[in-house]
């Protein structure tokens, strides 16, 4: 003889790991058998939504029943078998061919009018009751959007503070994953060798295991590290409270490099120049071969003219250039006063751009309020509205980070200096530099082309190192004397400001 299925159900699987509610459904329903003296067959356990279609579970069951594998089915309550209205006309047509369904908790008779119109309304009852909760969760998740919090569970690199809180960095796992982004944002790294490299400096999941090319794929994909909040879902960005990881400017570069816009270098190097001379021709970077104890860089490029060239000769190059770079320290203290006066003057300028810039970013808000208005007015489609917002969230970002810079002033600007001043110091010690992987980090910073033409070495200097060679009035035997110390020192500090404000290079180079 044929028994009955018995069906329960909770809505989350942390609510299924209480036991209760399973318990307590399963008690009502085997209390409910025994009254009726209806036996159970089989038992479906589900933890699953009833307000969506597609539970496995209940899917399994409806095609068993449609098959005759039992007389009926025994259910807690009418909201624990649907509460969307299709699954509902389902479970009716196999009470219209016969199958019998039953409420431990409710008195319900299904084979009459009145009590089918009785189900019928409880079901539309459930249902209204789900878009009712559903409106209102959505209401609370674009509430907390609005306000700039994230309303899900932190990304990695960030900490959940609790609810209606801003999301704070992960002190162990946010600055690793700052370093992904400025390691990959290069160029010179894949997805598998930066995933190998982070795992290697200890990034685990919350669950303690590897970052996967994936994970780390999705990582670098989230503005979420740059201060905004995109949901994945709508595409729609909103302004988050929380603290950066990075720079809108490294995200930018980040997303170039995914894109295939911007092509991946090797990573490798096991020559002194490799990567760093290049065909003065074809603009080809020279093979580095090793012949008969010499090490020689060639264009393997056929429609070129014979390009080769000795390490040592473009050893010598960089040789005869060093000199116009030195100075001694007592040289050095006076560059470095008179740029804390070229500071002073330059402090005055910062503040007035910092009040451009928030003239600026008050004009932002104002643009992304009449945008948002002209939306709600419907005066522009849902489409435009989110790819301008987008624009403008990111033209806003750029102009609250280029603020902040501006406010971090004269640290910033000195750091700059300092870098200069250091890379200058390398130039000037270029023929007893005996790093290679030093020395190449310092032309890499410092020379915008190492080009060779036949034998001969070709130096393009990025500004200021080119515009201190220029105007200093120097030849190959070092500093001219023609002018003053004075003078040739005061040309560097001018230099080394107006090159602060300006990033343009010098492609002009000098042949040796």
């Amino acid at each position: 003889m044929k028994g009955y299925f018995a069906y329960v159900r909770v809505s989350t699987v942390r609510q299924g790991q209480k036991g209760s509610s399973l318990q307590e459904q399963k008690a009502a329903i085997e209390a409910y058998a025994r009254r009726q003296s209806l036996a159970v067959s089989e038992w479906f356990e589900e933890q699953e939504t009833a307000a969506k279609l597609g539970r496995p579970v209940f899917t399994r069951m409806l095609r068993a029943l449609d098959s005759g594998k039992a007389v009926g089915v025994i259910t807690h309550k009418i909201d624990r078998s649907a509460r969307n209205l299709r699954d509902w006309a389902a479970l009716g047509e196999l009470v219209d061919r016969g199958v019998e369904l039953h409420f431990a908790h409710e008195s319900i008779d299904l084979s009459s009018r009145g009590g089918r119109l009785s189900a019928d309304i409880q079901a539309v009852v459930a249902a209204d009751y789900i878009r009712n909760l559903r409106e209102e969760v959505r209401k609370g998740f674009y509430g907390r959007l609005n306000q700039g919090l994230y309303p899900l569970h932190a990304p990695l690199g960030y900490l959940d503070t609790g609810g209606g809180q801003v999301k704070a960095i992960d002190p162990l796992r946010g600055p690793l994953l700052t370093r992904a982004f400025n390691l990959y944002a290069t160029g010179s790294w894949s997805l598998d060798a930066l995933a190998q490299e982070l795992s290697a400096s200890g990034l685990r999941t919350r669950a303690g295991r590897q970052i996967s090319v994936q994970a780390l794929s999705k990582v670098l994909h989230n503005p979420f590290y740059t201060g905004l909040i995109r949901v994945m879902s709508t595409g729609e960005i909103f302004q988050g409270r929380h603290s950066p990881l990075i720079s809108k400017r490294t995200f930018d570069q980040v997303q170039s490099v995914l894109s295939g816009r911007f092509t991946h270098r090797g990573i490798r190097r096991h020559f002194k120049y490799q990567r760093v001379l290049r065909c003065g021709t074809c603009n080809h970077a020279l093979i580095a071969e090793r012949q008969k104890g010499f090490v020689y860089y060639r264009c393997h490029t056929a429609s070129c003219p014979s390009t080769s060239v000795r390490e040592e000769l473009v050893d010598d190059a960089l040789r005869i250039q060093a000199p116009w770079f030195a100075l001694t320290d007592e040289e050095w203290n006076a560059v470095r006063h008179d740029i804390c006066v070229a500071l002073e003057g330059y402090q005055a300028n910062a503040m007035q751009e910092t009040q451009t810039l928030r003239l600026a970013l008050s004009a932002i808000n104002d643009r992304i309020d009449r945008l948002t208005d002209a939306f709600v007015d419907h005066m522009i489609e849902r489409d435009s509205y989110l790819s301008r917002k987008e624009k403008l969230l990111g033209e806003r970002v750029a102009l609250q980070e280029r603020l902040a810079a501006g406010q971090a002033g004269i640290e910033e600007l000195q750091t700059r200096i300092e870098n200069i001043l250091e890379l200058i110091k390398a130039l000037g010690i270029m023929p007893f530099q005996g790093n290679d992987v030093d020395l190449r980090a310092v032309l890499e910073n410092t020379t915008s082309n190492l080009t060779v033409h036949r034998k001969n070495v070709v130096i393009a200097w990025k500004n200021p190192f080119q515009g201190i060679k220029k105007r200093a009035g120097v030849n190959s035997s070092g500093l001219a004397r023609s002018k003053p110390r004075t003078a040739l020192l005061r040309t560097y500090v001018d230099i080394i400001m107006e090159h602060c404000k300006s990033t343009g290079e010098v492609k002009e180079g000098t042949s040796v």
